[in-house]
């Protein structure tokens, strides 16, 4: 799909012509508006393109257009001879929508390069009349997105079928700039058209029904009908020929108008997320006309300095392929423009809007509760809590953990010396409540009602350096938990066999020892153990050894004794799947859960199962903001007694809304059908046949490759009981991990490749070593057409795929990263 999308010139307007059925006269439209275009004063081209045709050769369209639009450049693809639907004529010729989609785009352009014109592109059908692969012609051509000039029906059930062709091309994203139909006089579906079409102020032009049949055969009846046309004038009932194509050229100058100065009017007027506007400058706005899978078409702005090249005449393209290389922000999983999701949107705000869920319940939040408890595997988890994002999920999720130890510990729940334990670096939102849950930085450090209750532990990261995968311990810790550790590959490194190693016995004592001083030695009490499970997001994209993470959450676990004189050991074994223990373990997966880091949570991949998990982003599949805080029965039970007073107080108006929750439901369902259906298995073979070749070079290296605390791990389990994977191939992470003089680490697991750059000055937020790759990658080389939109963490630049990117375009992004990077 790169380079393959939404397209648009100054001078050169492209429309395609959808019509609601077969035979409702898109090609005699067709050679109206072409013989329009051709009379205009100013001088254009004239091009109408039939990208496949079927039936016998005399009776193609094209054919039609040579007769009766003589000097109109006409064009096919695929002539078939049998007239059947395209599916089943290509079927027998092995041609493929992406051919057709390729072939279309670079005529389209050749097109544009030979200076102002006039193109029209016509749909066999209706807009669900199947392409040659069998996908509907409306998802076929939505890459383009070109505007559209819909053929309504005037026979008889014409105005039911027009009106849901339209529906479905809209609900697609099209934009439809003008409606034509038959004025037949027997059914007067133009007058309805017309009073339909006025109120979403879309013209509608009429002409006379066509001669027969058999007429249209005869030369002499239908240059006549042509010529009727045209000198007729429609100004007292309707819309002219001529008016209609003065409509068409005046909304294509409305729409460039409009993304001209959306830039300047937007810099003036919006206040935008995590941006220093002083530094912003207009000219670098990302202005986006539309997105379809895991690209932006965005407006594509020329410098002043930029010299003509061949579209002097006409101008340079407007739009370009823009990769959506963060995910919009981690939300994106399932593709821009995914039809299914929309669908399920629009049932739903049809069946219900919104309706208040206090006390109530609907299908959409009833189906989607039954397919979390499923879908997460988590048997401690059964009560779901709806929210509208990541940071509110989270808010909740700390008010039902200090909640549930409160009660047990005997602690009075408005005492605000309760305090949670965490990892440095971690983020979990924007409110004042998950602000609180984190470290002093950048992020709440001018914040004032900021108060960072509680503790934070420094940890160990994981990385590949020069094709070695790499544990490396915070410096200051090095004493504790001993320095840097090589491993022959990153399954390694998730292998739950470390559990019985060294080093896990290492990481314990540093453990036990913190939370002693903590609360016997400093007399501090916390309510709760919150973790953003493998992968800390905003707060620089750091890998976290997962040994770590699970050694903390057992030893919290397995010693309730150390945040409570009163309880000596624990209530249940701590690795079962009922009551909590020691703490409430609260686990943030609004970035990474739900297959963002390959599988369908990530607390899975530490072999945690917590007691309350949060999710969003991914939910909805990247469509609708949605979150869920989910916890376990005990949990629960904390907020239980007569008074409401102890309840859980928190909600909000949208909670469980219908939509966002029918969303989720045809999300989750088609992210577990692409697990169970092997959509990744490529990447998957491509990651265990590094596996194999890294042992093979480590243990070639032994005696100069060796890890700096002795360890038992050389004789645990060497393959983990889940995949370890990614969608950037294992051999671009080993070339990047190489380029050192640029690159202090990598690391990539699931769709998700994390750079950190060196930085002499310093690494943090607020360090610019990452953004001239940033800039770089968002040039545009005339040479492609497409670039990369991105975004940084300080010195770490990261890129994010989406559950449905192929591997041929993830690899062409990793292409013009080597280009960048020069490696």
């Amino acid at each position: 799909m790169t380079g393959l999308g939404s397209v648009l010139w100054r001078k050169f307007r492209v429309y395609q012509v959808f019509g609601a059925n077969t035979n409702v006269g898109k090609t005699i439209f067709s050679t109206l508006l072409c013989r329009s275009a051709q009379a205009l004063r100013q001088p254009q081209k004239v091009w109408y393109l039939k990208p496949v045709s079927t039936g016998p050769i005399d009776d193609a369209d094209k054919w039609h257009l040579d007769r009766f639009a003589r000097g109109v450049d006409t064009q096919d693809f695929y002539q078939f001879d049998a007239a059947v639907s395209p599916h089943v004529a290509a079927a027998q010729h092995n041609v493929q929508d992406s051919q057709i989609l390729s072939k279309l785009s670079r005529q389209i352009k050749l097109n544009a390069e030979q200076g102002p014109g006039f193109m029209l592109v016509e749909t066999a059908g209706g807009p669900h009349s199947p392409g040659p692969s069998g996908t509907s012609q409306a998802d076929m051509f939505r890459p383009l997105r070109l505007p559209l000039i819909f053929v309504a029906d005037w026979r008889l059930g014409g105005i039911s079928t027009s009106i849901s062709s339209y529906e479905a091309l809209r609900m697609r994203g099209y934009d439809v700039d003008g409606v034509a139909v038959f004025k037949d006089t027997t059914y007067q579906n133009y007058d309805y058209f017309r009073r339909y079409f006025k109120t979403e102020n879309i013209p509608v032009m009429t002409a006379p029904t066509p001669p027969t049949p058999s007429e249209m055969h005869d030369h002499s009846s239908m240059s006549n009908y042509y010529l009727n046309v045209e000198n007729s004038s429609e100004e007292n009932d309707g819309t002219s020929i001529s008016q209609f194509s003065r409509a068409l050229a005046e909304s294509h100058d409305r729409r460039i108008d409009r993304l001209d100065s959306m830039a300047s009017t937007a810099h003036k007027h919006v206040w935008w997320p995590f941006e220093q506007h002083s530094r912003i400058d207009p000219s670098r706005l990302n202005v986006i006309d539309s997105a379809y899978q895991d690209y932006f078409h965005t407006y594509a702005t020329r410098s002043p300095d930029t010299p003509p090249g061949r579209y002097s005449e006409n101008g340079p393209p407007l739009l370009r392929c823009t990769v959506d290389g963060s995910a919009s922000w981690w939300t994106q999983g399932l593709g821009h423009a995914n039809t299914r999701l929309a669908a399920a949107a629009a049932n739903a705000a049809g069946r219900y809007g919104h309706v208040m869920f206090a006390s109530g319940v609907h299908e959409p939040a009833l189906s989607l509760m039954e397919k979390l408890l499923v879908l997460l595997e988590n048997p401690r988890l059964q009560r779901v809590f709806f929210s509208d994002n990541g940071s509110t999920g989270m808010e909740v999720a700390v008010k039902m953990g200090l909640k549930a130890a409160a009660a047990r510990y005997g602690w009075h729940e408005e005492d605000s010396n309760i305090e949670i334990l965490g990892l440095r670096n971690s983020y979990h939102g924007d409110t004042i409540g998950a602000m609180d849950m984190t470290e002093p930085s950048v992020f709440n450090g001018k914040v004032s009602w900021y108060r960072g209750r509680g503790h934070w532990f420094d940890f160990p990261t994981v990385k590949m350096q020069k094709g070695i995968w790499v544990v490396e311990k915070p410096t200051h810790l090095e004493g504790d938990l001993g320095t840097t550790a090589e491993f022959p590959s990153l399954s390694s490194i998730f292998d739950s066999g470390r559990d019985f190693g060294q080093v896990a016995a290492v990481y314990e004592a540093h453990i036990r020892r913190e939370l002693k001083r903590l609360t016997q030695d400093e007399q501090r009490r916390f309510g709760a153990l919150v973790l953003e499970p493998v992968v800390l997001g905003a707060g620089g994209m750091m890998l976290v050894d997962p040994l770590f993470q699970r050694t903390l959450v057992n030893v919290v676990r397995s010693t309730p004794s150390l945040f409570s004189p009163n309880i000596q050991a624990p209530r249940l074994d701590p690795t079962a799947q009922g009551d909590w223990n020691g703490l409430p373990v609260i686990a943030d997966e609004v970035f990474a859960g739900l297959y963002r880091l390959g599988h369908r949570t990530a607390s899975s991949l530490i072999h945690v199962h917590p007691d309350i998990s949060v999710h969003a982003k991914l939910l909805t599949g990247g469509l609708l903001p949605l979150a869920v805080t989910i916890a376990s029965e005990s949990i629960f039970e904390a907020a239980l007694s007569p008074s409401k007073a102890d309840a859980l107080l928190h909600g909000h108006s949208y909670t469980a809304h219908p939509v966002g929750c029918a969303v989720a439901n045809e999300s989750l369902e088609q992210l577990l059908a692409l697990d169970e259906g092997g959509a990744w298995d490529s990447f998957k073979m491509d990651w265990s046949r590094s596996r194999s070749m890294s042992s093979e070079i480590v243990s070639a290296l032994k005696d100069v490759v060796k890890n700096a605390a002795p360890s038992a791990e050389d004789n645990a389990p060497a393959e983990p009981p889940l995949p370890i994977w990614s969608t950037w191939s294992s051999a671009f992470v080993s070339a990047l991990s190489h380029a050192t003089s640029q690159v202090q680490g990598v690391w990539a697991l699931g769709t998700v490749l994390s750079i950190e750059f060196r930085d002499e000055s310093g690494s943090g937020y607020t360090s610019d070593a990452a953004a001239s790759v940033q800039r770089k990658l968002l040039e545009d080389p005339s040479v492609s057409g497409w670039n990369i939109h991105s975004r940084v963490l300080g010195n770490v630049l990261y890129l994010m795929a989406s559950q449905v990117t192929t591997e041929d375009d993830v690899r062409m992004w990793e292409g013009r990263l080597r280009e960048v990077l020069q490696i």
